[in-house]
């Protein structure tokens, strides 16, 4: 596929504005990795799903977790089954080929098309995991030390990469990076949002729900702002319980579906109530 012939412009599903498209398309011409930032729910992981939607490839996902490390990604030497088999007789234990598997980095250089591979949340790793990524991301190669084979890249995945802003990324991984900021939807793009999932929905439901999650983010101290995806569960909801009105008020219906920190419920009502609790 001629790297240059493919425009990503969304799906039916994923709606998009310019500036994310263009950040896309431009990560797709440099054949550079797309780091994405964004506050939780505004679709940073969904966006490498529609990436391989739009452009009709395999996802390949490789979720990072405070354990993760750097090697896992390219390949793993499974020690524990070489023992196991050399006790019971199973398996050609001297072949040490027999007992390395690649990770998700690892499978997409292999594959024989070209993938898309999303690095989920790199910043919950050790600070100096993107560091320790910097030679393969940008050689697309790596070598299995304990078979001496090179790995090249058939096909040079397209890579998305997400991170929430807990960690500092260092300047030469950055700069390997074309860098996207997914703002949060506003009104307009919002209830286009919530219309791909609630297509039958009634306008007068969509506009007091979307008008009261907005009132809702609003709101000072809130430790965790209600989400895009929390907003489309709520109306989900709504529209199943036959609920009509959803103005702010104490009996806001089915809250739970859009707070989830007890601190927020606390917030939210001594808001409602003209803030005396937090006046001291």
């Amino acid at each position: 596929m001629d790297r240059l012939s493919t425009r990503f412009k969304g799906t039916k599903t994923y709606l998009t504005n310019a500036a994310l498209e263009a950040s896309v398309n431009c990560a797709l011409v440099l054949e550079k990795p797309l780091l994405v930032r964004g506050e939780p729910g505004t679709g940073k992981t969904l966006l490498a799903e529609a990436i391989a939607e739009a452009l009709d490839m395999e996802l390949i996902t490789w979720h990072i977790k405070s354990t993760s490390r750097a090697q896992d990604g390219l390949y793993v030497y499974d020690t524990v089954q070489r023992l196991y088999d050399s006790r019971f007789g199973e398996g050609n234990v001297h072949d040490i080929r027999n007992y390395i598997r690649l990770g998700p980095l690892g499978g997409a250089f292999t594959a024989d098309k070209r993938k898309v591979l999303l690095i989920d949340e790199i910043d919950k790793a050790d600070i100096e995991f993107p560091n320790d990524l910097l030679h393969e991301l940008d050689r697309m190669q790596f070598k299995i030390i304990e078979t001496n084979e090179e790995i090249k890249a058939k096909y040079r995945p397209v890579v998305i990469i997400t991170s929430n802003a807990e960690k500092e990324l260092g300047d030469a991984f950055l700069r390997r990076c074309v860098f996207h900021f997914i703002d949060f939807p506003d009104r307009e793009l919002m209830e286009r949002i919530v219309k791909v999932h609630h297509p039958d929905i009634d306008e007068r439901l969509v506009n007091q729900a979307i008008e009261t999650f907005y009132q809702i983010r609003a709101m000072q101290r809130m430790r965790k702002p209600p989400s895009t995806s929390e907003l489309v569960d709520w109306i989900a909801v709504l529209k199943s319980a036959g609920v009509t009105n959803t103005q702010l008020d104490q009996n806001l219906p089915f809250l739970g579906t859009l707070l989830k920190k007890e601190q927020d419920l606390v917030t939210y009502a001594d808001q409602l109530a003209g803030g005396r609790r937090w006046r001291s």
